[in-house]
Parts: structure tokens; sequence; C-alpha cells
């Protein structure tokens, strides 16, 4: 037969036991929170970066376009003179033939 003391040694062995196992189930569940808090907190960052970026992007193509833009407003060089054109339609001497009865179309 088990003796008192052996017993109680006994009880608090599996308490102890148990009482970690369940700290150390606690640990991984809040471990495991933050690895997965910490990510979307990263991606969430990722987005805001790449949103300012692509902002930044825009502004560059926008001043590009506005400078184009007035590029294309701005008075343009006279064209040189052009000499007078023909007033008579040019001449074009070709010859009709018409295919004969033996002449394949």
């Amino acid at each position: 037969m088990i003796g008192k003391f052996e017993s109680n040694k006994d009880l608090i062995q599996e308490m102890t036991s148990s009482g970690a196992k369940h700290v150390g189930n606690i640990a991984g569940i809040i471990a495991g929170t933050v690895a997965a808090v910490t990510k979307e907190i990263g991606d969430w960052m990722t987005d805001a970066i790449e949103m300012r970026e692509a902002a930044a992007a825009a502004r560059r193509d926008a001043e590009a376009k506005r400078e184009v833009d007035l590029d294309l407003d701005r008075d343009p060089e006279p064209p040189a003179p052009q000499p007078a054109a023909a007033t008579e339609a040019p001449f074009v001497d070709a010859e009709v033939v018409e295919p004969g009865v033996d002449e394949p179309r």
C-alpha cells in the first residue's frame, strides 16, 4: 500500500506536470497569436508602402503628362514655305489592253 507522503508526492508531481503542459499550450497559443498578428501588421504595412509608392508614381506620371501637354500647347515653329502646287493634274501615259477571246482572264 502507498503511504500518505508518497501519495501527496505523486499528486504534486501530476499537478506540476499537468500545469506545465497547460502553461506550455497556453504559451504556444500566445506565440502563435503573436506571430499571426505580427504577420497581419506586416502585410498591412506592406500594402501601405505599395500604395504610397503607387501614388508617387501616379504623381510623376501626371507631371510628365502635364509637361507634354504644355509642350503641345506652345506655338510650334512656323512651317517652311512650300513651293506652289501645279494647277494641272499630272498626266499619266497608260495603254489600255483588252483581253482577246483567246486570252484567259
